[in-house]
């Protein structure tokens, strides 16, 4: 999925939703437990729940690996599930050089069929370069995370009294564009906001945080957009465990409904989509004649 198909599927579906995939054995509904594939059932019905709310999806790889080869077996399942024009993330913060970042980056793009992998920079662009030889294909690099001790490096000030998640975004532009590559920024930064989009106006940003971290999805959305809309807000806990009894699915899609219902409001409150009114269907209409 390239620039343009992202930011038309966020307009079109009126959304900027993800649904994190962060399932733990421990903590889907029970009764699923009792199943072959216990993880991918749970992710087949989040799935079913959420489709036709959400823009993407971002399994988070330590669930599916802590399971073993099993494990990676439900991923590529779900992944397969996935439908094909909903975006994919694998939340993997991978990090490193050489072959083994070829290796990560074919393991992501072709042996599962990701769309984007998340990705932690402070290798250097070495870490980050195999990746971007894939086409349409995104990587997400870790900048101002949501952890209370991130602040103690990526806060470190340099002697111009900049801040090291700044240098790195600053730094990525040289051999990254808003094209394939993205930023994660802890819905809890909100300060740092207007500072990050003055490095990377154009950018898309990955906020995660939001919903059980404590995140406003309003506050967030209105110091972070710029006129593409530019931001994907991932729900992870707040959305799939919202309930766990045999009808957990409706409570899902009820938690999703929320968030969706809530970003379409803000994209009108933007002007980035429109509000369907009696004018619209009848203008709708009157081009079918």
């Amino acid at each position: 999925m390239n620039f343009s198909d992202l930011v038309n599927h966020i307009k079109n579906k009126k959304s900027y939703l993800c649904v994190g995939l962060d399932s733990d054995i421990n903590k889907i509904p029970k009764h699923l437990r009792e199943l072959e594939d216990p993880i991918y059932e749970f992710n087949k019905r989040v799935i079913d729940a959420t489709k036709d709310l959400v823009v993407a999806y971002k399994p988070n790889i330590a669930f599916y690996e802590a399971q073993g080869s099993k494990g990676l077996i439900s991923l590529e399942k779900t992944l397969n599930y996935i439908p094909e024009n909903i975006f994919k993330i694998a939340d993997a913060k991978r990090g490193d050089i050489g072959n083994t970042s070829k290796m990560y980056a074919k393991s992501f793009f072709e042996s599962f069929s990701f769309d984007a992998v998340t990705l932690s920079p402070y290798m250097g662009k070495d870490s980050s370069i195999p990746y971007l030889e894939y086409k349409d294909k995104w990587i997400i690099l870790l900048a101002l995370t949501s952890n209370n001790s991130s602040v103690d490096i990526q806060h470190f000030k340099n002697s111009t009294d900049k801040n090291l998640f700044e240098h790195v975004i600053e730094d990525s532009l040289k051999w990254s564009n808003k094209e394939n590559t993205m930023y994660v920024v802890g819905a809890n930064r909100t300060s740092e906001f207007k500072k990050i989009r003055d490095i990377i106006p154009n950018s898309f940003i990955l906020i995660p945080g939001v919903g059980t971290q404590g995140g406003k999805l309003k506050d967030i959305s209105l110091n972070s957009m710029n006129e593409n809309c530019g931001i994907i807000v991932n729900v992870s806990r707040d959305i799939i465990y919202s309930d766990s009894s045999l009808l957990f699915e409706d409570q899902v899609r009820k938690k999703a409904l929320e968030y969706k219902n809530e970003m379409e409001s803000i994209l009108i409150q933007k002007g980035l989509v429109w509000k369907k009114t009696f004018k619209f269907y009848f203008f709708t209409a009157m081009q079918k004649y």
